[in-house]
């Protein structure tokens, strides 16, 4: 079983990160791109015996709790058996 983690800043939050990847996208002339917001992906791999409702509720601490700061970042988990 594999759990996948996305880790995205809040919309509210300033991503300096994105805007200097839209700046360089513009300079290499892709003008059609109106933002980019940057984030992080993590592919956790879990014990066969592992059930799948065990898995989510493991993946969802380690994502809230050691993967994101809560106050500036949102997460999105994703089991895949």
């Amino acid at each position: 079983m594999k759990a996948k983690v996305y880790v995205t800043l809040k919309p509210s939050v300033l991503d300096p990160q994105g805007k200097a990847i839209h700046h360089s996208v513009e300079l290499l002339g892709f003008k059609q791109i109106a933002d980019v917001r940057q984030g992080k992906y993590f592919e956790i791999a879990l014990d066969d015996s592992v059930s799948e409702a065990e898995a989510a509720s493991s993946i969802e601490k380690i994502a809230r709790e050691v993967l994101t700061n809560p106050i500036i970042e949102d997460y999105r988990v994703e089991i895949q058996t």
